[in-house]
C-alpha cells in the first residue's frame, strides 16, 4: 500500500507559498475580465472562491491549471514559473475537477482513476505496480474501492463526483482545483463531497481551491476565502469576507450574515430574514407547494431548502430549470411533458395536493395558456380561504416601496406583457388573487417568513 503522503506528493502543509499569483491580467476580445490579480496560498491551504456568474471564477482556474495564458504578469507554481513546467509537468501538479465530467465511453471506475496516472506514463510505457497501487490508494481515500468494476456512467451524481476526485489524486496533485464541485448535487452528497474534500486536505496536505457558488457551504468547509469580481474583492477568513456590505456590492443582494442559534458557522441569509430566530424544522410534513417555472422559483426554492422548510413544487415541465432544481431539493415535484399543456390526470394530481396544504407561494413566472390552469386552482384555493402569497419580481422594492402595496400597484407589477401570455387571461386571474386576500411578499424574506409563521400555527393547532 502507497503511503497518502506519498499519494500527493508532498509533505504535510508548510509555511511555504505553493502558488503566487503576480499582476495577472486577462481578457476575451472586448471584454476586460480582471487585471493586477495578486494571490498568495501556502501549501495545505483550503481556499473557496466566491463571486457571481461572470465574474472569472472559471477562467481564473483555467489560467491557474495552465490551461489558458495570462496576457500580462506571472503565475509561479512550487517556486517556478506555471508555463515553464510545461503541459506534462503541470499535470503531475495541478488536478482540476470540473463541475461535470463527461465520458463518451463505458469505462469503470478502476479506469476512471487509473487515466490520473496518465501525467506519468511515457507514450509507450505500461504501468507499473506503484501506478497500480497509487490508484487502489486514491480509490480508497475517495471511498470509491467497493465501485471499482461499476461502469462510471452508471453512477449516482454524489459517486461520480467522488470517483472524479480519486482520479485527480492519482495524480500525484500539489494543487487541487475544483469549479463548483457540488453544483449539480442534491443537498446529502454537496455536504459528503466537500467533507471529503476536506478530509483529503487533512490527510494528504493537499493544497485545494475551489470555485463555490453556496455562501453557506463555503462557509462551513474553507476558513479562507476569495470574494472575486473581476479580481480579488476580499480576501479572507469567512467572517472577514462575508460581510453584509461586500455582499451588497458584489452580489447585489442586501442579505443578512450571523451566527445561527446552536451553529458555530457563518451563516448568509435572504433580505428580510431574522438569524435570531431563525429555527429549524426538519421533521415536519411538506405543508408548502411552490408555483413557479422559468427560473423564478429559484431562490426561494434554495430559501427554503436551506430552512430546512420542506416543500413540494408543480407543476413544472420536463426541461424548465426549475424542474431540474426542484428535482434536488423539493420531497414532491408535480412533472409535465415539456412543451404541452397540462393535462387533466395533472391538474387533478395538483388539485388533490393543494386540498392538504398550509401555503402555497406563486413566483413571478410567465403565464401562457399551457400553465393558465395553475392560476385557475390557485384561484379557487384563495377564495376558499386558504392562504396563498404572490411573490413580486426581483428587485420590486427599487420600484415599488412598502407604502405602496396597494392592489392596483401590485397588479401593475404582476401583470406585464412580459409575463402573459395568455392573452390577458394571466392578467385577470392574477387581480382576482390580488382581489381575493393573496398575501403579497415583496423578497424571499417575506415569503420565508410568511412560511415560518404558518406552520407555526398548524404546529399549535
Amino acid at each position: 500500500m502507497v503511503d497518502s503522503v506519498d499519494l500527493v506528493g508532498a509533505q504535510k502543509p508548510q509555511a511555504t507559498a505553493l502558488l503566487r499569483v503576480e499582476d495577472l491580467a486577462f481578457a476575451y476580445p472586448g471584454q476586460t475580465l480582471f487585471d493586477g490579480v495578486r494571490i498568495h496560498v501556502q501549501s495545505g491551504e483550503m481556499v473557496g472562491l466566491l463571486g457571481p456568474n461572470g465574474s472569472g471564477k472559471t477562467t481564473l482556474l483555467r489560467l491557474l491549471s495552465g490551461i489558458l495564458r495570462p496576457q500580462q504578469g506571472r503565475i509561479i507554481l512550487d517556486g517556478r514559473e506555471l508555463r515553464a513546467w510545461g503541459r506534462r509537468g503541470i499535470a503531475q501538479r495541478v488536478a482540476v475537477v470540473p463541475q461535470e465530467l463527461q465520458v463518451p465511453f463505458a469505462f469503470t471506475v478502476e479506469q476512471m482513476v487509473t487515466l490520473g496516472r496518465t501525467p506519468f506514463i511515457s507514450l509507450f510505457g505500461n504501468r507499473t505496480a506503484r501506478d497500480h497501487a497509487i490508484v487502489r490508494e486514491a480509490m480508497s481515500l475517495a471511498e470509491v474501492d467497493r465501485l471499482a468494476k461499476r461502469v462510471f456512467h452508471e453512477l449516482s451524481g454524489g459517486e461520480r463526483q467522488r470517483v472524479t476526485l480519486a482520479m485527480a489524486l492519482a495524480q500525484q496533485p500539489r494543487l487541487l482545483l475544483l469549479d463548483e464541485p457540488t453544483s449539480h448535487l442534491d443537498i446529502k452528497y454537496q455536504v459528503e463531497t466537500l467533507e471529503l474534500v476536506q478530509d483529503l486536505n487533512h490527510k494528504t496536505g493537499v493544497t485545494v481551491i475551489a470555485a463555490m457558488h453556496d455562501l453557506n457551504l463555503a462557509a462551513r468547509y474553507f476558513q479562507r476565502l476569495w470574494l472575486f469580481q473581476r479580481g480579488i474583492v476580499a480576501d479572507g477568513s469567512p467572517a472577514e469576507v462575508l460581510e453584509a456590505r461586500l455582499l451588497q456590492r458584489v452580489y447585489g443582494i442586501a442579505a443578512q450574515v450571523g451566527v445561527m442559534r446552536g451553529v458555530e458557522h457563518l451563516s448568509v441569509l435572504p433580505p428580510g430574514e431574522s438569524i435570531a430566530n431563525k429555527q429549524v424544522e426538519s421533521t415536519q410534513q411538506a405543508g408548502i407547494h411552490i408555483m413557479a417555472g422559468g427560473g423564478s422559483g429559484a431562490l426561494i426554492m434554495r430559501a427554503l431548502a436551506d430552512a430546512r422548510i420542506v416543500f413540494s413544487a408543480g407543476v413544472l415541465h420536463i426541461g424548465d430549470s426549475d424542474h431540474t432544481l426542484a428535482l434536488r431539493l423539493a420531497s414532491e415535484v408535480i412533472t409535465e411533458l415539456p412543451f404541452s399543456s397540462i393535462s387533466e390526470s395533472t391538474r387533478q394530481h395538483l388539485h388533490t395536493r393543494l386540498q392538504t396544504l398550509s401555503l402555497l407561494i406563486i413566483c413571478p413566472m410567465p403565464v401562457g395558456p399551457g400553465n393558465l390552469v395553475l392560476l385557475h386552482e390557485a384561484v379557487e384555493l384563495c377564495q376558499q380561504g386558504s392562504p396563498v402569497v404572490l411573490l413580486l419580481p426581483p428587485d420590486t422594492k427599487n420600484v415599488l416601496p412598502e407604502d405602496q402595496h396597494t392592489p392596483e400597484a401590485v397588479i401593475q407589477l404582476l401583470c406585464t406583457p412580459a409575463r402573459d401570455y395568455a392573452h390577458g387571461d394571466g392578467t385577470h386571474l392574477l387581480q382576482q388573487l390580488v382581489e381575493s386576500g393573496a398575501i403579497i411578499a415583496a423578497s424571499i424574506g417575506e415569503a420565508v417568513a410568511h412560511a415560518r409563521r404558518v406552520l407555526a400555527i398548524n404546529h399549535h393547532t
